[in-house]
């Protein structure tokens, strides 16, 4: 049965792997990041054209997250290409980090050999497979990650491969030492928020005002890709349909059908704020949240907590993936469990 008690006892009672811990590990997992891309010795490479992150799923979050950790001071074209192919426009002036925990995501092999035959130069995070063998192959470099973890677990290396393959393509600045200030932050919060926290604590209280609705998680600027990762990470560790948003635009549409959730099925509404955002934009998250109060059953506005942006970031991730853990908990679930992929990779597999 489910519980309601959130504390380490009832975590470990359906975590049979132990997500909890990875998620609470983010601080290490930070650190440990920029220490495996200084292991690999990787060399700059001009990338007149910009870089983009080649992934998929948890592979492709961390791309995300950079894009909008670096913002303005992006100087050369930073994308996420989430396919099979890259964008038409790719060539020898661009650098591709293709990314696949794995190593064998179909997607992302698919988007390496397109790169290849492009003439892009190419950089490789994973753990091994046959995305390392190709980068091994080409003499293409590759940054090790750490094998055991649920690729959606390792956001930490993901984020940092991508800030990395930023400097090393000469799209951005170095943001290490923001990483630094965001992996102590991540650990104070970590302690505040995690299982041995108070069951009042931020991440426990907003998984109990969500248990039993559908969330709709909003967010703009920084927030936009934070707002995407609680959506995936409650249909994935939780088990739970969510849906994502951007403001501005989903003033131009999304919000004429609030009133609308009213009857259909309990809807819930988050918005993630950041104190850096556009004033229009805090404007419309504060607006937009009075709109959807004529049809969710439960608002909320969340604070990112931090002084940098990627400090802000990491404190929504962090937070966003304990409430899906807890959510999990609330509903008696094994956060590991992702059956429904696993039924879609075998039925692909046989294709």
């Amino acid at each position: 049965m489910a519980s309601s008690e959130l504390n380490a006892e009832t975590v470990a009672a359906v975590d049979s792997t132990g997500q909890a811990a990875e998620i609470l590990d983010l601080p290490t997992h930070l650190r440990d990041a920029l220490w495996r891309v200084d292991s690999a010795a990787i060399a700059p490479i001009d990338a007149p054209g910009g870089v983009l992150v080649a992934g998929i799923g948890g592979s492709a979050v961390g791309g995300r997250l950079a894009q909008a950790a670096l913002g303005a001071r992006l100087t050369r074209p930073f994308t996420v290409a989430d396919g099979y192919t890259l964008p038409s426009w790719v060539g020898p002036q661009h650098l591709v980090l293709c990314a696949s925990y794995s190593g064998g995501t179909e997607e992302t092999l698919s988007a390496y050999d397109d790169a290849l035959e492009r003439g892009a130069s190419r950089l490789v995070a994973t753990t091994g497979g046959a995305l390392a063998e190709r980068a091994r192959r080409d003499g293409a470099p590759v940054i090790p990650l750490p094998g055991g973890f649920q690729p959606r677990a390792a956001v930490g290396y993901g984020l940092v491969s991508a800030l990395e393959a930023a400097v090393i393509g000469g799209a951005g600045p170095s943001l290490r030492a923001e990483v630094e200030a965001a992996a102590a932050l991540a650990g104070t919060l970590a302690a505040e928020w995690g299982p041995g926290g108070d069951e009042d604590g931020e991440a426990k209280r907003l998984a109990r005002a969500l248990h039993g609705t559908v969330p709709v998680v909003a967010g703009a600027e920084l927030t936009a890709p934070v707002a995407y990762r609680w959506k995936c990470q409650i249909n994935e560790n939780a088990g739970l349909p969510a849906f994502a948003s951007v403001l501005p635009e989903l003033d131009h549409n999304e919000v004429v059908g609030w009133p609308g959730a009213d009857g259909l099925g309990p809807f819930s509404a988050v918005f993630l704020e950041d104190a850096g955002a556009h004033p229009r934009n805090a404007l419309r998250s504060e607006l937009s949240a009075v709109e959807a109060q004529a049809g969710a059953s439960v608002v909320e506005r969340v604070a990112a907590r931090g002084d940098s942006p990627l400090e802000r970031l990491i404190s929504l991730v962090l937070l966003g993936d304990l409430v899906s853990l807890y959510l999990a908990v609330l509903a008696g679930t094994d956060p590991v469990d992702i059956a429904p992929i696993d039924r879609l990779k075998a039925s692909l597999a046989q294709g």
